[in-house]
């Protein structure tokens, strides 16, 4: 560990100042729909990249352009870059018909009383299944303002449980970006990820449920929602769920569910056979952002580390955080503090991933306990900010169906990541850790 520098840390103040300030100023002041979502997220970092090359004058720029290929060159790093590329193939594969189709087969079966819960498992199974949120509560939202007209529940509550359900997904699901970064950033394996963090999730989704229940036993509701599907789309979701929970390997789980998935949607006539390969390529498009700013952070965080910056976080988190405990409650807080800054969980857990992976061994937590630890907190985060891009799609799709719905009004309804963050502090401070 070098020497600690707070100097070195002015990279990330500048991204911070840049990216968050722009983004009130589109969102809020200038009032630019998805104004956070119009900042070129990575001409931001790329800024930020140019500010660490230019301090400590007494490296020069090739031993630089050294540091940050070993951080970029990281096995990890690159894990992680194809994971996201081929889990782009599989959502761009399967498309939006599978996960209508498990939405209105619920629908069809369960009494119309239970309407918002069954949104609200709906929207966990596919965001655990195809590994997005957004992408989930795109899909979602539109069935779940039509069964807001047609039962009579609140369109807040309808979204509000499809919002909770997505971030299930987002932070269980073994080929969510989230999952993806944060278990490659500590060095664990999915499987054992996804173990531990189910202890946290299974409770606060049984707490969510119950309230939700509860909630609509006393409302006067009307007609269930009725609409086609087919349920065989959804098989290619339910492979990729066993075999990650199988603990078989990320690339053969997604292989699995994209040769499937082409076949199935070519047989039922949901995708054209010349289609097919825009929609794969259109899948991939999707995650170039996301692949990029992984490269960029992990450049930017060896600048950092080299200088001193990470040695200072971790100087500083010591004297406020003490024993383990303490330690995993801190990095739960540094990923939030990082959410709440990028409004991007993903980007968050990349930049908080070095630091926590230090704090890990100095705290004696272990990777698979780090990595759930991430991915929860900056899932809680992501799941509650009015300006992340899980809420601001939820607003935009239902508004132009009509809604007339705010942020505000949605977030009293956000009961997952409120019951999450109950969880996870039991998780903190209440269960011992397993033996490995």
């Amino acid at each position: 560990m070098n020497k600690a520098n707070y100097k070195a840390l002015l990279p990330i103040g500048v991204f911070l100042v840049l990216y968050l300030g722009l983004g009130i100023l589109f969102e809020y002041v200038l009032k630019i729909p998805m104004g956070f979502y119009n900042i070129p997220i990575v001409v931001v970092f790329l800024i930020a990249l140019l500010v660490a090359c230019v301090q400590n004058p007494k490296l020069n720029f090739d031993a630089k352009l050294e540091v940050m290929a070993k951080g970029v060159g990281d096995k990890n790093i690159i894990t992680m870059v194809l994971i996201f590329m081929a889990a782009g193939v599989f959502v761009g594969v399967v498309g939006r018909s599978s996960a209508e189709s498990v939405a209105y087969f619920l629908l069809s079966i369960i009494p119309a009383r239970f309407a918002v819960l069954v949104l609200f498992v709906v929207s966990a199974f596919v965001s655990l299944a195809m590994g997005t949120s957004v992408g989930t509560i795109t899909l979602i939202v539109p069935i779940a303002v039509a069964v807001a007209t047609g039962s009579g529940f609140g369109v807040p509550l309808c979204l509000g449980s499809v919002v909770g359900g997505a971030m299930f997904g987002d932070n269980l699901s073994f080929i969510s970006d989230t999952t993806i970064a944060a278990c490659n950033g500590q060095g664990c394996a999915m499987k054992d990820k996804f173990r531990e963090n189910f202890g946290i999730a299974l409770p606060a989704a049984i707490l969510t449920a119950v309230i939700i229940t509860v909630m609509s036993l006393g409302a006067a509701v009307g007609e269930p929602i009725v609409q086609d599907y087919n349920l065989i789309q959804i098989i290619p979701y339910v492979l990729v769920l066993i075999g990650g929970i199988a603990g078989i390997n990320v690339f053969v789980v997604l292989m699995i569910g994209i040769v499937s998935g082409a076949i199935i949607m070519l047989a039922t006539g949901a995708t054209a056979p010349t289609d097919l390969l825009a929609n794969m390529g259109s899948g991939v498009s999707g995650m170039f952002e996301t692949s990029m700013v992984a490269i960029l952070v992990s450049a930017i965080c060896a600048l950092i580390n080299e200088y001193g910056g990470f040695a200072a976080v971790l100087q500083l988190i010591k004297k406020v955080f003490k024993g383990k405990k303490g330690g995993m409650l801190g990095m739960g807080l540094l990923v939030g503090a990082m959410d709440i800054a990028t409004a991007n969980n993903t980007v968050a857990i990349v930049m908080a991933n070095p630091i926590a992976k230090e704090m890990a061994n100095d705290y004696d937590i272990s990777p698979r306990k780090a990595a759930s630890i991430l991915d929860t907190f900056s899932c809680i985060f992501q799941g509650v900010i009015p300006y992340g891009a899980q809420m601001l799609v939820a607003i935009s799709v239902a508004n132009e169906l009509g809604a007339g719905i705010s942020a505000f009004q949605i977030m009293p309804n956000l009961f997952y990541p409120y019951m999450l963050f109950l969880s996870s502090l039991v998780f903190v401070f209440l269960v011992q850790e397993k033996t490995k």
